[in-house]
């Protein structure tokens, strides 16, 4: 409704100002009025068009007002300050039309779209997944419900980087951390710790990593030879360095799958850097970047020997043009040249394709594919999209920046623009968070860095653990005639709500310094409180009997002049509006804004006007149908941001 009536004013208004003035706004901008007994809509164009006119913006507003024949939906307009034109809704025809509509708001197909690819989570398949990654996971993940919201076809990917350097750390610490120290008793450990019972495999890499590197800062020789010895065996493939590597990641890879899948996320695809590899995907694309001059051969410095891109008009912190090393001079092939060839595979810009092979069904059947070697014949198409979405924390912006680089050196100028880094801060960790994970902060530090490396950091699923066992806790002490397996589906609901919302409230920009206390307050600018409204609502309704007529009735038109029914009516009809504008500033923190706006005038407004008390037949159903609307729009704002409502709190 919200976004029928913008369009529909746009349309009559430009077209005025086409006919009247022979004028089009440079930039169209609809604007909501501070307070609502100014309108619905403002219009601020008539300050550009005094310029073209050379006269006073309120003059031509008022000529405008006195001139514009409204479009269906609104009532009238006015002309307030300098030269804005409000304009008011038809407050019974939009009542109607909110109260009549069924299906989610955010649902409108736009078929012929091209495809868009939604490459979110990569986690190094080295070690289990902690704090900072669930934030590009949520991130990403409601990136891609806000893109499915607006109708488009969107493939979501999960690159698995399995041939680099932590995978291959973690292959050398198995390796040669443990006696004896070779690579067929290294398979075994591996092989006794994948059978154990109780063993987390994940965890245990997690562990391992964090040796590894330890060793390597005591031990540079270890550092010189380990290392790259191992690196070279992965990425030549078909030998038993690279068999182990293949096995720690895949069942690494398949641990992060079950993790995500505790948030609700799937995904569709999990391209591997092997097959970029093994398929000569990279081949083929180096080949394309020397024809095209886009790399040169270094023949001195510190960089002879390797394949360089040069970045004219960019400059290293020295002053000197910036030079990024693709293929090292031993002829180990760097991260960002993979990726590369892996974005221009995203495109369809590769005469080469992957082959497919089922890896991880979900409980709705859905699987995520892996690439192969071989092709599956019932696999689907995957890439060849029209926009590619990266989302990657902001410390790799130098390497995405480097990948736009090398389309746009090859001549692929739109895919170029269609490559965005969906970026965002990381997540660090509260003095008293690190404290009780057995961190030491430094006097007067206000945070902990997360790092794999050191071993600092909150594992996911443990995170994910506390979350549930406390809100469990709760919801048996406030439900205890419920059944416990109602209890735990509400809990995790809760758990995960409160989770998914704490990472999504935050601007992409800010850095997120996790705290156990913040993340398990249930009151405020929360996903509980949220969850809360919801459920509400849904009991108000629940006690109300049968479900109450939607329809609007004529004799309920003037409760729409009272501002507390009509403002919260508005609220909950923009929701279509919420996720246009987060799909537009690319900001998902604003749907969990809208959504915590509309819960929190929910609450109002319940304790301003008790529904199920009401005496008054004919206005208690006016009453439930604006309660029905809230509850179906916090409900859909909160499926958006992959938030499930309750059955009870």
């Amino acid at each position: 409704m919200y976004l029928a009536l913008e369009q529909s004013l746009g349309e009559a208004v430009r077209a005025h100002l086409r006919q009247r003035y022979d004028f089009e706004p440079a930039q169209w901008v609809v604007e909501q009025p501070p307070r609502p007994e100014l309108g619905e809509f403002a219009l601020p164009f008539c300050f550009e068009l005094a310029k073209q006119q050379r006269r006073a913006p309120r003059q031509l507003a008022q000529e405008i007002a006195a001139e514009l024949a409204l479009p269906p939906g609104f009532a009238r307009l006015e002309v307030a300050g300098a030269g804005y034109l409000n304009f008011y809704v038809d407050r019974l025809a939009a009542a109607r039309s909110a109260f009549s509509v069924t299906e989610p708001a955010a649902a409108r197909s736009q078929p012929g779209n091209p495809k868009v690819i939604v490459e979110h989570t990569n986690i190094n398949p080295n070690k289990a997944a902690h704090i900072g990654h669930l934030r590009n996971a949520v991130l990403g993940d409601t990136w891609v419900r806000l893109l499915r919201g607006r109708g488009e076809h969107v493939e979501v990917q999960n690159l698995q980087d399995n041939t680099g350097v932590q995978v291959a750390d973690v292959v050398a610490a198995f390796i040669h951390l443990a006696e004896p120290s070779t690579v067929e008793a290294a398979a075994a450990r591996v092989e006794a710790a994948l059978a154990g019972p109780g063993v987390r495999f994940d965890y245990l890499c997690w562990d391992q990593y964090a040796a590894i590197s330890q060793r390597y800062a005591d031990d540079e020789a270890a550092l010189k030879t380990w290392r790259p010895d191992t690196l070279h065996a992965i990425e030549a493939g078909d030998n038993p360095v690279a068999a182990l590597a293949d096995r720690i990641s895949t069942a690494i890879a398949r641990a992060h799958l079950q993790t995500m899948q505790r948030l609700g996320i799937a995904y569709d695809l999990l391209p591997r850097e092997s097959e970029i590899l093994q398929l000569h995907l990279w081949d083929h694309a180096f080949r394309l970047l020397q024809e095209r001059q886009a790399i040169r051969l270094e023949t001195e410095g510190k960089n002879a020997g390797c394949w360089v891109m040069d970045r004219p008009g960019t400059e290293t912190a020295e002053g000197e043009e910036d030079t990024k090393v693709i293929v090292r001079s031993n002829g180990t092939v760097t991260y960002v040249a993979k990726d590369i060839a892996y974005q221009l595979w995203k495109f369809g810009l590769l005469p080469l394709e992957f082959g497919y092979t089922p890896f991880y069904q979900y409980p709705n059947r859905h699987i995520a594919w892996r690439t192969a070697l071989a092709r599956d014949p019932a696999a689907p198409a995957f890439g060849r999209a029209g926009w590619v979405f990266n989302v990657i924390d902001t410390r790799q912006t130098y390497l995405q920046d480097v990948v736009v680089d090398g389309l746009r050196a090859l001549g692929y100028a739109q895919q170029a623009e269609h490559s965005v880094h969906f970026s965002y801060e990381m997540v660090a960790l509260s003095p008293a968070c690190a404290a009780e994970l057995g961190y030491a902060a430094a006097e007067g530090e206000k945070r902990v860095d997360v790092s794999g490396r050191k071993g600092t950091g909150v594992k996911a699923d443990d995170l994910l653990d506390r979350l549930q066992a406390r809100t469990h806790e709760e919801v048996a002490k406030r439900h205890p005639d419920m059944p416990a397996a109602a209890q735990r589906d509400a809990a995790d609901a809760i758990a995960i709500g409160a989770l998914r919302y704490f990472l999504l409230k935050f601007t992409r920009n800010t850095v997120i310094v996790f705290d156990f206390k913040e993340a398990l307050n249930f009151e405020g600018e929360t996903g509980p409180y949220v969850q809360y409204a919801a459920v509400r609502a849904q009991s108000i309704l629940d006690k109300a009997g049968s479900a109450p007529d939607a329809t609007f009735q004529q004799s309920w038109s003037h409760y729409l002049n009272e501002p507390d029914h009509w403002n919260l009516l508005w609220l909950a009809a923009g929701l279509e509006q919420a996720a246009r504008n987060a799909v537009e500033a690319r900001e998902p923190a604003m749907l969990a804004k809208y959504a915590f706006e509309l819960a929190r005038a929910f609450n109002t407004y319940y304790h301003h006007h008790p529904v199920l008390q009401e005496p008054d037949a004919d206005k208690r159903a006016f009453l439930l149908a604006i309660v029905r609307l809230t509850q179906r729009r916090l409900a859909e704002a909160l499926q958006l941001m992959g938030v499930r409502v309750p059955l009870a709190m």
